[in-house]
């Protein structure tokens, strides 16, 4: 999409909103509660639309290029990569489902029952997507991509 076709109010929202995914993103390197690969997915989504020297930069950098090259590529995502989005997924709804299953065993709170049952849905729904739906790319294929890819940078 040409980053042209908006305007400039939408292009600048999406250079916020981008901006504001990339540090989130490094963020979630560093904090395994905060996940970092749907920060970049959104912030590829942005700079795409907002600005080609944003695009540009954002996919040449080492943040971009180890998590989100090989699936960008078609490749899929590394196991270790989809290990770590699956554990902190996991570990954030197991904390709310806790809370929400206390309040119901504790309070009777019908709504907690309801919110229970649609967090499991939500966590089985992406356990489906990440182990059956999109591909795992092997180590070596993906240190491939990014040798291929540093080696294009120079």
């Amino acid at each position: 999409m040409n980053p042209k076709n908006h305007s400039s109010i939408a292009r600048t929202l999406y250079v916020a909103l981008g901006l504001l995914c990339v540090a989130l993103g490094a963020v979630g390197v560093a904090l395994p509660i905060l996940p970092t690969t749907p920060f970049l997915l959104v912030a590829a989504f942005c700079f795409a639309r907002s600005s080609e020297r944003l695009n540009t930069w954002f996919r040449g950098t080492k943040l971009y290029r180890s998590h989100l090259e090989t699936l960008n590529r078609g490749e899929g995502m590394t196991m270790p990569a989809k290990l770590r989005i699956v554990g902190t997924v996991t570990l954030v709804m197991g904390l709310a489902e806790f809370f929400m299953a206390r309040a119901w065993l504790m309070k009777g709170s019908r709504s907690a029952l309801i919110g229970c049952a649609v967090m499991a849905a939500v966590w089985i729904t992406h356990m489906i997507v990440f182990f059956l739906v999109i591909k795992t790319c092997p180590q070596n294929r993906a240190a491939a991509i990014l040798t291929d890819e540093e080696e294009k940078a120079l």
